[in-house]
């Protein structure tokens, strides 16, 4: 019998530049420091300050004004890869930093209280846990993975993926979900789940067994659906107890945190020292944008290691020892420059993506309204720097700018376009301030349906489609008029 079988290889490997890339990429100032600090410990051949001899090229990493003319270097290559399957497609832009793109040294020293700590009370979690290697970059990756409401919400076959092609970690599906379990036992209980179901029982296993807990997590893993669309009757007849009992089951389950990770987001939550990666100031009506000067350190290759390089080549003798050592130097040397083309990049792509950001919202950055704020994508930004729009969403999720009205997260500036009952473009993110506030203010006891939302809107000024209204709703995480009624 003939069989046709079809099999998919991932046929180019990424080089340790492109990994290193878009590693570098999504580090916020704070821990691009702190991964610099690690390269540095770990490659003798990494030297900071100016080397007196000019190892590289002037043009090679100086921030003279002479960038203006820059027209190419040897940029980190990532041709034919596309980012979303592989890794990165990028052809960063001709463009070299100046002086003045950078801040000043007062102006990096002022710190800022971040709301983004959940995560990294995580990971310091996870550090109290005994791990080879390889599970601590798999747990630290699943970690990365959670969103702010406390929810993995991608398969583990997607995780897998993504850590080969992003991280250059190659690993298994079984040792993934190993690695989950670790990351169920990270508090607040129920972090980590893929869906509420999970998130609940994580929970109710994780509290002191008794009959009412035991009940809940066989209603939880049983009948869920019928938990969730409130089918009580269903529930009585089906474990064939007393009203009573089910009240106090239910209560049990109400007193279970649906966002492990919401906890972090209000007055309770964990602080942690943020600096602004760009800056932004007006300067006779002109916007100036400036980078981070952490984020431009002054790195060169180790003449000492060089020098040693140049040895070996001159000398007639090569030992097995000579050929050792001097393969450990070219090792560490090759690292060190593939270390300074990632950061050189790094700069150039944060840079022209903020002033793209910037540019694309002069209104707002000119006069601090929210409603200056124009509807703006990922595709829009991409398409004006030449970047891939994964490439812009690592800036855009990851980065913070110091504006005159504040410090702000960079993906804060981006919404879809919706077009109001005169015709106009308004941000959605308006639309859905108005959705939350007509919720906010409803009859609990009879929550408005999708179509009343919509019909509400409209004579607001906003004709959205009830479909429309259900998918605002859902990225507001509210949730259905049902499950929003009280009893």
């Amino acid at each position: 019998m003939l069989k046709q079988n079809l099999q998919f290889k991932l046929s180019q490997k990424l080089s340790p530049q492109q990994i290193q890339l878009m590693k570098l990429i999504q580090l916020p100032t704070l821990a691009f420091e702190q991964r610099l600090l690690e390269e540095m410990n770990e490659n003798p051949a990494l030297e900071t300050g100016k080397d007196e001899e000019e190892v590289f090229e002037k043009d090679e990493f100086d921030n003279n004004d002479e960038y203006e003319d820059y027209e190419g270097s040897d940029n980190i290559e990532a041709e034919d890869i596309n980012i979303d399957e592989y890794l990165s497609n990028d052809e960063t832009p001709d463009y070299k930093l100046q002086t003045n793109n950078y801040s000043d040294e007062e102006e990096r020293e002022n710190p800022f209280a971040s709301p983004v700590s959940f995560h990294q009370d995580l990971i310091n979690q996870l550090n109290t846990f005994i791990l080879n290697e390889t599970d601590r970059e798999i747990a630290e990756f699943l970690v990365g993975s959670i969103d702010d409401m406390g929810y993995i919400r991608r398969t583990v076959q997607d995780i897998v993926d993504d850590m080969a092609f992003t991280q250059g970690i190659y690993t298994d599906e079984k040792n993934v979900e190993r690695m989950l379990h670790v990351i169920h036992e990270l508090e607040p209980s129920g972090v980590g789940a893929r869906d509420l179901q999970e998130c609940l029982l994580l929970q109710l296993k994780h509290k002191t067994p008794n009959q009412d807990i035991a009940l809940a997590i066989d209603i939880i893993e049983n009948q869920f659906e019928a938990f969730t669309k409130k089918h009580y009757d269903k529930l009585l007849q089906k474990f064939a107890i007393s009203q009573d009992q089910l009240k106090k089951t239910i209560h049990e389950i109400e007193k279970l945190n649906p966002k492990p990770g919401g906890s972090f987001t209000g007055n309770n939550k964990i602080t942690e020292n943020i600096v602004p990666d760009f800056a932004i100031r007006i300067n006779d009506g002109e916007l100036e944008l400036t980078l981070n000067g952490r984020n431009a350190p002054s790195l060169h290759v180790s003449k000492d290691y060089q020098e040693m390089m140049q040895t070996y080549k001159e000398s007639r003798d090569k030992s097995n020892s000579q050929k050792d050592a001097v393969q450990f130097i070219k090792q560490k040397l090759d690292s060190a420059k593939w270390f300074i083309d990632a950061i050189k990049q790094r700069q150039e792509t944060l840079f022209v993506t903020m002033n793209a950001i910037m540019h694309f919202q002069q209104e707002f950055f000119l006069d601090g309204e929210e409603t200056s704020m124009k509807p703006m994508i990922l595709k829009d930004i991409a398409d004006m720097v030449g970047l891939d729009i994964s490439t812009v969403s690592r800036v855009a999720n990851s980065k913070y700018v110091d504006t005159p009205y504040g410090t702000k997260l960079i993906k804060e500036f981006f919404s879809e376009a919706m077009k109001n009952d005169q015709g106009e473009d308004v941000s959605t993110l308006e639309i859905k301030k108005i959705l939350q506030n007509v919720i906010e203010a409803e009859d609990k006891h009879k929550p408005l349906p999708d179509d009343q939302l919509a019909e509400i809107l409209k004579e607001k000024g906003y004709p959205i489609a009830r479909r429309t209204i259900a998918k605002y709703r859902e990225q507001l995480d509210i949730p259905v008029a049902r499950m929003r009624k009280k009893i």
